[in-house]
């Protein structure tokens, strides 16, 4: 899919709440709880929901998640990604797909957190949009018609052929199962019918599943030329994204130096990130001062897929928040009867080389945050796999050394590391040859997919701007 990098739309304005996500109809439904009342809690949860419909590829009940949330009491981070089954054989063997790369999916449990801790409309009431467009129909858009019918796809028989661009799915078991989920909390998920169905389409066992909790983690920060970039810890990449902000921060922001320090953090991400890992260390003036100007090991990465969304009120709570069933449709299993697609996350072990029972693997998706002054200045994020660390760092640099507003920024296009090999989107064309003399390895690359899709808001002065990535089919919008 060719992408023009042209002047584009320019960013959406609002004072009283802005959302943006990745499909339209579930920012219109983050719209509507700010619209009834509620809060950016609210409106995360609403879109969130929304997106497990009509992103089915990318997102669903069968996965897991990760919030920011900034309100008048501070930062809170939420960790609800869901470990290996307890009574997984450690020499069991990695798989990327089927029935033994499923995790517990921990999404709907990191809900009922963020709904109980910060919501104001409850979580049955965040559902309704979900619901409504999952048995009513739903109109899939161009960016999402070729990522369901994506060869690398592991879409299920169960929820039908491909749609064409246009084309209206209706996902009436889903429906049914958002709607138990509604009236039971989490428990309709982690127990009763469906946990069964869960566990006996996957190797999770039912106490895997109920004995899933989401947690509440202390983020971590780095400063970068005036602001402060928070970020969560393990097991997800986001010191990744911290270390190469770091990096770059004692450098000139250049194109070969945003490269060089990119593959610098990802080499130490794969190499310490690990459930439970203490990485602080990464972050240590004196050692990002000592690996400035380091030449990093090649280090590859497998692909993955992702959605992020963000929502900010008229108090200026804000919630940066992502999830994803990791491989285009995740492992490729439907639980029977219920919907759910569930995530292949497991196939993240191969990181360490090795399935750990009761334990998380590596995880790429990340949400962000960005502070200025003690003060929000706003959430922000790029889905798609193990390019999430790199786009922080490309979007960060984006917004604070350039000065671009949201949607310039994501507008912008991005390099990608992989291995000993830079692939550049479009725009980035022009500079092949010097990076070449530079001793990269270049590769123009026209594949817009494979360099993610993100959306920010920034809050200025009185105002939120916002933008939602031009790869995707979404928008930001506000009141």
């Amino acid at each position: 899919m060719p992408f023009r990098f042209a002047p584009g739309r320019p960013p959406a304005v609002a004072a009283g709440g802005m959302v943006a996500t990745s499909q339209p109809l579930a920012t219109r439904a983050g719209l509507r709880m700010l619209e009834r009342g509620g809060n950016a809690a609210d409106a995360a949860l609403a879109a969130a929901a929304v997106l497990c419909v009509t992103e089915p590829m990318s997102t669903g009940i069968g996965g897991d998640c990760f919030a920011l949330v900034w309100d008048r009491a501070g930062l809170a981070g939420l960790d609800a990604a869901g470990p290996a089954p307890a009574g997984a054989d450690p020499l069991e063997p990695v798989h990327e797909r089927g029935p033994r790369s499923v995790t517990v999916p921990g999404a709907v449990g990191g809900w009922a957190a963020l709904a109980e801790r910060f919501g104001r409309l409850g979580l049955d009431t965040c559902l309704a949009d979900a619901i409504d467009a999952a048995e009513r129909g739903f109109a899939v858009g161009r960016v999402t018609a070729a990522a369901w019918a994506a060869p690398d796809a592991a879409a299920p028989p169960e929820l039908g052929p491909a749609p064409q661009p246009g084309g209206v799915v209706r996902l009436p078991e889903l429906a049914a199962t958002l709607r138990g989920i509604g009236e039971a909390g989490p428990a309709a998920l982690y127990g009763g019918p469906v946990g069964r169905a869960i566990c006996a389409a996957s190797w999770l066992e039912e106490g895997d599943l109920a004995g899933f909790r989401p947690r509440w983690v202390e983020p971590l920060r780095i400063g970068y030329r005036g602001h402060e970039v928070v970020e969560l810890p393990p097991p997800t990449q986001g010191v990744v994204a911290l270390e190469a902000l770091g990096l770059l921060d004692g450098v000139e922001p250049v194109l070969e130096a945003r490269i060089a320090c990119v593959a610098l953090a990802l080499e130490d991400g794969l190499a310490h990130v690990r459930d439970g890992a203490d990485v602080s260390a990464l972050l240590d003036p004196a050692r990002l001062a000592r690996r400035r100007g380091e030449r990093p090991v090649c280090v590859a990465e497998p692909p993955g897929g992702t959605v992020y969304l963000c929502a900010v009120d008229g108090e200026r709570m804000a919630v940066s928040l992502i999830q994803s069933l990791y491989y285009g449709f995740g492992s490729g299993v439907v639980a029977p009867g219920t919907g759910i697609v569930l995530q292949n996350r497991g196939a993240c072990f191969s990181v360490g080389g090795r399935v750990e029972p009761g334990r998380r693997p590596y995880h790429t998706i990340i949400p962000g945050l960005l502070l200025r002054g003690g003060e929000l200045a706003g959430p922000f994020g790029v889905m798609g796999g193990f390019i999430q660390a790199q786009a922080h760092a490309q979007l960060v640099s984006a917004l604070v050394d350039d000065g671009l507003d949201p949607q310039a920024a994501l507008d912008r296009p991005r390099f990608r590391v992989d291995g000993d090999v830079v692939h550049l989107e479009e725009g980035l064309w022009p500079e092949a040859a010097r990076l070449e003399r530079l001793g990269y390895r270049v590769v123009p690359d026209a594949d817009t997919s494979s360099f993610g899709g993100g959306q920010a808001i920034l809050v200025e002065g009185e105002t939120l701007v916002g933008g939602s990535d031009p790869r995707k089919d979404g928008y930001a919008a506000g009141l």
